[in-house]
């Protein structure tokens, strides 16, 4: 159920007498946000964007993001995310409800409370095997937005050959994410052959000179292919997220 169907059968209760008016605005007050002093839980989040406020576990402690997470299943309808979260931080959310689920190589975890049949495409492409935690990022967050989502692995510019074997999905795409290290060139040359948005997520892979990420991300920011936009260094969630707000809008689909 969606904040806007709360709100109207809260109201219908008030106008039935179910609920007294003092007790619809007692309810209200906590509608816009939950004050836990270290963090304030936007419950709003998913009204506003279609999916509710997304964790980010590091450097919380696991006390914070147990109390984050208890407030979001108390007042949020929709699915729940948590980034970079490590394996007691899956324990913990799946003592509080035991739909979470861990995807140790993206560092996710999931509490899927609203299944969405899957629409339009949004494709993940990474260069490297080395790129496959982020894009797995990617994957999860535009997977749980209700995207249908084909990832590609592996595919880099060193044997541009394997990419092309996936050209039929990638024209398909409402938008692709690229992952990439070392030069990050794989962004370019996807750019250079589709007409949708893509997303380009640079990585920390690479020897020294790539400088953590750096390189790549100055090579994609300068990218000559005109539709290509970035995220930051290895923001594999940025990314997958971007997407799956296109792909929502290409397919109409309303949060």
């Amino acid at each position: 159920m969606k904040y806007e169907e709360e709100i109207k059968e809260l109201l219908l209760k008030v106008k039935s007498g179910e609920v007294t008016l003092d007790g619809a605005v007692s309810r209200l007050k906590s509608l816009p946000f939950t004050d836990l002093g270290f963090a304030k839980v936007d419950h709003h989040r998913e009204l506003r964007q279609g999916l509710a406020e997304v964790v980010y576990c590091e450097p919380k402690t696991l006390e914070q993001i147990k109390g984050i997470t208890r407030a979001l299943l108390e007042k949020n309808r929709g699915n729940i995310l948590l980034t970079r979260a490590e394996r007691e931080v899956y324990d913990m959310v799946h003592g509080l409800d035991a739909r979470a689920v861990y995807y140790p190589e993206a560092r996710l975890v999931t509490i899927e409370r609203e299944h969405i049949e899957p629409f339009g495409l949004v494709c993940v492409v990474a260069a490297g095997t080395a790129d496959i935690p982020v894009a797995e990022e990617a994957r999860v967050t535009a997977s749980l937005m209700g995207s249908r989502v084909e990832a590609f692995y592996d595919v880099g510019v060193a044997g541009a050959h394997r990419l092309f074997a996936y050209r039929d999905s990638l024209e398909q795409a409402s938008a692709v994410v690229v992952v990439a290290g070392m030069e990050g060139a794989l962004a370019s040359l996807v750019g250079g052959i589709v007409s949708c948005p893509v997303i380009a997520v640079p990585t920390s892979v690479g020897y020294g000179a790539s400088f953590g990420g750096l390189a790549a991300l100055l090579a994609m920011i300068n990218s000559c292919a005109a539709g290509v936009s970035v995220v930051n260094i290895d923001n594999g969630f940025g990314g997958g997220y971007l997407a799956g707000l296109i792909n929502r809008l290409v397919c109409e689909v309303k949060p």
